[in-house]
């Protein structure tokens, strides 16, 4: 039996997030276009796998996180995806213009959003409150 649009999108998804929970840098990549934009929460845009190896490498240096229970929606059409999710997490070392880090865990909602194009991940764009998550981690 055929997967649906909507079927494949959700499963690729998930793979992501498995991913992201394993802390497999790699195995979120090959998942995204080469063009891959990422809106990243509060902050700039970015475009293209580098970029965003970059920004994992650079988060994998400050943060160690888990996407907690999961819940996906997907379009008819497989073309885009959203997901909401609870992170739990662990300031590991201070990034610039945050906070100081000194262990600090946090929890808090996300949402994120996606476009998938060829059977890949084409955009991804993540809001979360960032001044609840200033907020835990000042204490």
């Amino acid at each position: 039996m055929t997967q649906s649009p909507a079927s494949r999108t959700l499963d690729l998804v998930r793979r992501y997030y498995a991913a992201f929970n394993e802390g497999d840098a790699g195995g979120m990549l090959v998942l995204l276009t080469e063009d891959v934009r990422h809106d990243i929460n509060e902050g700039e845009t970015q475009r293209g796998v580098e970029a965003f190896r970059a920004f994992l490498q650079r988060m994998d240096a400050h943060y160690r996180e888990r996407a907690e229970d999961l819940a996906l929606m997907a379009s008819g059409d497989g073309t885009r995806a959203a997901a909401e999710f609870v992170i739990h997490g662990e300031y590991l070392k201070t990034d610039p213009g945050l906070p100081e880090a000194r262990g600090q865990r946090y929890v808090i909602p996300v949402g994120a959003f996606f476009e998938v194009r060829e059977g890949r991940i084409a955009r991804v764009t993540n809001y979360y409150n960032l001044a609840e998550w200033s907020r835990q981690v000042q204490g």
